[in-house]
């Protein structure tokens, strides 16, 4: 009987080595963002999100990085990623945005994803007012939630009351496990660890490993302060 054994296997996307994209492709979105208007963008986008063909993935690039305020080199799109309010997102180089992912934006809002982030398929990212620094990875599924309703006057439906856009900041190098969910107004320090499933109600610091619902302190990584 074989006994199966743990693997240790070299990064890939940590590693990457970002080339500059080609000439012809940023041509294209140069082209595209001067002849068409946002809407068309957008619909351009959209009609090639789901496609698997080279021409799909060149097309949903060049939509992306012609609505972007700023797409950097390298930056991947997977089947089915979808953003809203390009116009706002800093979008940086060696970007990794997973099939199924929504990046959900607003007019007057920001959004900086930094460079060689890694954002797992299903994510949910509330882009209103959220900065993902470099190399930070996102697991699959996992959910940033960037605003509350008030709540307030009780004799309204919640859904109707005023709503509240808090800054969220994940930091460089920190990791957030599947399926986690991180709440309005929290910042998770640089190189820290959220726990699969954790629902992060307050800051994380620097470092740390939290874990569970709500997300409590673990320890401290190997190496980092004690």
């Amino acid at each position: 009987m074989s006994v199966e054994r743990d693997s240790r296997l070299r990064a890939v996307h940590g590693r990457r080595v970002v080339e500059p994209d080609p000439a012809d492709h940023l041509a294209l979105a140069d082209m595209l963002r001067a002849t068409r208007s946002r809407a068309e963008l957008v619909a351009i986008a959209s009609i090639h999100a789901f496609g698997v063909t080279d021409e799909d993935v060149r097309l949903r690039r060049a939509a992306w990085r012609a609505l972007a305020r700023r797409f950097g080199h390298g930056v991947r799109i997977g089947r089915g990623a979808l953003a809203s309010h390009l116009e706002t997102m800093d979008i940086g180089d060696g970007v990794f945005i997973g099939e199924h992912a929504i990046i959900q934006g607003r007019h007057d809002g920001h959004c900086t994803i930094g460079d060689h982030a890694w954002l797992g398929p299903q994510s949910f990212l509330d882009a209103r007012n959220l900065v993902v620094e470099e190399y930070v990875g996102w697991g699959p599924g996992a959910k940033v939630l960037g605003s509350e309703h008030a709540g307030e006057p009780v004799d309204v439906p919640i859904i109707a009351t005023d709503l509240i856009v808090k800054p969220v900041r994940i930091c460089a190098w920190a990791d957030v496990g599947v399926n986690a969910v991180v709440l309005p107004g929290v910042t998770v320090g640089r190189g820290a660890i959220v726990g699969a499933g954790a629902v992060v109600t307050k800051d994380v610091p620097p470092f740390a490993i939290v874990a569970g619902v709500p997300a409590a302190f673990l320890r401290w990584r190997d190496g980092a302060r004690t």
